[in-house]
């Protein structure tokens, strides 16, 4: 495993661990979930999987207890990350939610807690009133934020009068908006990008295509996967087929490998079994020549999927058959 090379009280790994997964109907879960939760967790551990990145809304809470379980006696030896849903993001609710969110855990002290979106109208002058009295008693660790644009990461930084360590944003060769200032600012600054869907959510897999699309209700709602777009992604999964078989790897470890050539940025992909953990992992390893990242990266600009507005008929009409 490799590492973010910043100074901090325990090494990140440039692969992480997401939990959205855990405890989420809509990704599976049932009763046999925790039991398969716990392997891939005692798995990432073996790996030298650092980062543990879960949310008090996923699963409504049953993230953070089935990731701190799953933990045990390790959770010491990690970065536990979580996150508070702002919808009131005052100070008060901020360290009433962050001491909920450590008994899920089973933690002392959160190692990374991020705002998980920016709230519109409560600005972040309070809620970082609320982090800094977090990191004062010794109950969060690290702040870190989620879905920020540039501006609004360095004022939280600002009203919290520290580094503000992180900003958790979607991030893959699909979704490259955060190359354009985010990266080079953590690059900069020495903060992280922490990526999440850094596959899009499986779009990157080459797993589908317009005559095999996916099934699971959170893919069919995201327009990546409209039999449109998985035709005009033929090209970019052919490249990355491509690179996969000179490094002896699947298209997947190759998407990631191509994000985490950036030094600053870490990747916290889900996993749904131990072999997917693994095949994660080892992303960590393969270095791309300038070469495949070149390729790959003008096979990525030359995507244009059909997004937004005008992919809301064609998804009502691939949900409903009509």
């Amino acid at each position: 495993m490799r590492f973010v090379q910043l100074d901090t009280p325990k090494p990140i790994s440039k692969i992480g661990l997401g939990t959205w997964q855990f405890g989420s109907k809509e990704w599976g879960y049932g009763p046999d979930y925790e039991r398969r939760a716990a392997d891939i967790v005692r798995r990432a551990l073996e790996l030298g999987v650092t980062l543990f990145d879960t949310a008090e809304l996923y699963g409504f809470g049953r993230s953070e207890r089935i990731l701190g379980a799953a933990l045990g006696d390790d959770r010491a030896k990690v970065v536990v990350a979580s996150k508070i849903f702002p919808v009131l993001p005052i100070a008060p609710v901020v360290q009433q939610r962050a001491v909920a969110s450590a008994a899920r855990l089973g933690v002392s002290s959160i190692d990374l807690y991020q705002v998980h979106q920016p709230n519109p109208v409560v600005a972040d002058t309070t809620t970082m009133r609320g982090m800094r009295v977090l990191q004062d008693v010794g109950l969060v660790g690290e702040v870190g934020v989620s879905n920020y644009h540039l501006r609004r990461w360095r004022f939280a930084e600002a009203a919290l009068g520290r580094r503000v360590l992180s900003n958790q944003v979607r991030y893959s060769m699909v979704d490259r908006g955060p190359e354009e200032d985010l990266i080079p600012y953590a690059e900069q600054a020495g903060r992280v990008v922490i990526a999440y869907s850094p596959l899009a959510q499986g779009f990157l897999s080459g797993r589908y295509d317009a005559k095999n699309p996916p099934s699971g209700a959170v893919r069919r709602a995201n327009p990546y996967f409209l039999p449109e777009n998985l035709d005009r992604g033929t090209a970019l999964i052919a490249t990355l087929r491509e690179v996969a078989d000179a490094h002896d790897a699947t298209p997947s470890q190759i998407a990631l490998a191509h994000v985490l050539r950036h030094p600053n940025v870490v990747a916290i992909p889900g996993a749904s079994s131990v072999e997917q953990m693994e095949r994660n992992a080892a992303a960590a390893e393969i270095d791309l020549t300038d070469d495949e990242y070149a390729a790959l990266s003008t096979e990525a600009r030359q995507f244009r999927p059909i997004t937004g507005l005008a992919a809301v008929p064609k998804l009502v009409r691939a949900r409903t058959g009509r």
